[in-house]
């Protein structure tokens, strides 16, 4: 595995071979509502199995994430994650991910494209995270926090582990923007090199607004920081 972005569900896998066929790739900014669709996967063990359907909208989800999706409503089953969504001219538009709301997403091809041309990826935090709505009534000093992630689980020698964050924090943003979605989360952490980031959490009684210095950027060595 050469890369990888565990918020896209996406990897680049590089093999020893020459000479290969190929899926030519269309452009995601030009695809429009409307559309016909079709997916090829292998849902619930069908080997190349197709579906057709019709493109309902691209763009982010409602509640789901921030980030844009190529929504249809062509039929996905397990098994059909990462296949290609592909128009009728057979060029891929996107990689079918996941149903949300009704409708299958895929994850537009330009997105896949900078992603494979980004080169190795390190947007690491390492927690397992559920959005929450915060009650206003908990935060001390009337602050404007309404949504937050909360940690689940901290992955011992990770960037969060280091920086003391424990499962039950909440996350409320970096020190520039609050989190609206769990793609913010994601946003925040991307970039090349180690760098710091900044965040806001809330931990305890959840009455105080709690500030923690965290290093990304390597995933072999444990890095040390203070929570405030």
């Amino acid at each position: 595995m050469a890369s990888r972005d565990p918020h896209r569900d996406l990897a680049e896998l590089r093999i020893d071979a020459t000479n290969l066929p190929s899926a030519l790739v269309a452009d995601s900014s030009q695809v429009r509502p409307g559309e016909l669709v079709i997916a090829i996967g292998n849902p619930l063990g069908f080997v190349g199995a197709l579906t057709t359907g019709v493109i309902h909208a691209v763009g982010p989800v409602r509640r789901h994430s921030s980030r844009s999706w190529v929504q249809t409503d062509v039929r996905l089953a397990p098994g059909n994650s990462g296949g290609p969504l592909a128009d009728v001219r057979g060029r891929v538009i996107g990689i079918n991910t996941m149903i949300a709301g009704g409708l299958a997403l895929a994850i537009p091809s330009n997105i896949v494209l900078d992603f494979l041309s980004a080169g190795p990826f390190d947007a690491w935090l390492g927690v397992t995270i559920h959005p929450v709505r915060i009650p206003r009534s908990n935060l001390a000093g009337g602050s404007a926090h309404k949504f937050g992630l909360v940690l689940l689980e901290v992955e011992p020698c990770s960037p969060a582990a280091s920086a003391s964050l424990l499962p039950g924090d909440i996350l409320l943003g970096t020190e520039q923007k609050p989190f609206a979605s769990v793609g913010d989360l994601s946003q925040a952490l991307q970039g090349k090199g180690q760098r710091v980031l900044r965040l806001e959490f809330l931990r305890g009684d959840y009455s105080r607004v709690r500030r923690v210095t965290v290093q990304v950027g390597d995933r072999t060595a444990p890095r040390s920081s203070v929570a405030a």
